[in-house]
């Protein structure tokens, strides 16, 4: 069995309920949810959380709610891997016959089905470990800069500071929306989401935002709008 487990939990603080807050005119939590289903390749959503009405919300959209989140698993030092196997242990103690597990955020409305199933047949294709959504950076990391106590600016990589954008290495970031891999692979704490064994699926810029300030969602609430607009 394919699942996507989306962790959803209650409280949110820099934007109050922001996973179940209304995004273009659904609950954010619906898109997720919609998408997961829609790709094809996912047998069952299920959300973890330990908000009943975020449950609620879940199923009414399709999801599954086997299990309430334990309050130690849902405070801000809980890191996302811990929940994914929490609930994959939760769900093989139900019975379910767990083959392969995607975690989706639930804050990804830019996340389609296309590319829910196109990490999956990656993950088969591949044989890797981890499957993840990432994005290119649009400018060198290498050439970043920092700013001192007093105002002043100083390189975050003094000896590429003066180098060349085509001399330097591209790099990646992850897109923190969407990680596949078997359900063993999530039980197995001696492999890293981000390792050699890891691959990226590639997204394009228009397709990335993290929704963690109000300009943050204006921003993914515009990008969501133009990509829903019909062709000219």
């Amino acid at each position: 069995m394919r699942v996507a487990i989306i962790p959803a939990r209650g409280g949110s603080k820099r934007i109050p309920r922001k996973n179940i807050k209304d995004f273009c005119g659904q609950p954010m939590l619906a898109y997720p949810i919609k998408a997961a289903l829609n790709s094809g390749v996912v047998d069952k959503v299920v959300v973890s959380t330990d908000d009943a009405e975020i449950a609620a919300i879940a199923r009414k959209y399709g999801a599954e709610t086997p299990f309430m989140r334990k309050a130690e698993l849902a405070d801000d030092f809980t890191g996302t891997t811990d929940v994914i196997r929490n609930a994959i242990t939760e769900l093989q103690q139900l019975g379910w016959p767990l083959s392969h597990c995607a975690c989706i955020y639930a804050t990804t409305p830019l996340l389609d089905s296309e590319r829910i199933a196109g990490a999956y047949r990656m993950l088969l294709s591949s044989k890797a470990g981890y499957v993840f959504s990432a994005a290119r950076f649009s400018f060198p990391i290498q050439r970043a800069l920092l700013q001192t106590p007093e105002g002043g600016v100083v390189p975050f990589d003094p000896a590429n500071i003066m180098q060349r954008s085509q001399d330097l290495a591209e790099t990646f970031h992850d897109a923190g929306q969407l990680y596949w891999a078997t359900a063993d692979t999530w039980l197995d704490t001696t492999k890293a989401v981000f390792g050699p064994g890891s691959r990226m699926l590639l997204l394009p810029a228009h397709l990335v935002q993290d929704i963690d300030t109000a300009e943050d969602w204006r921003r993914a609430e515009l990008l969501y709008q133009l990509l829903q607009a019909p062709a000219q």
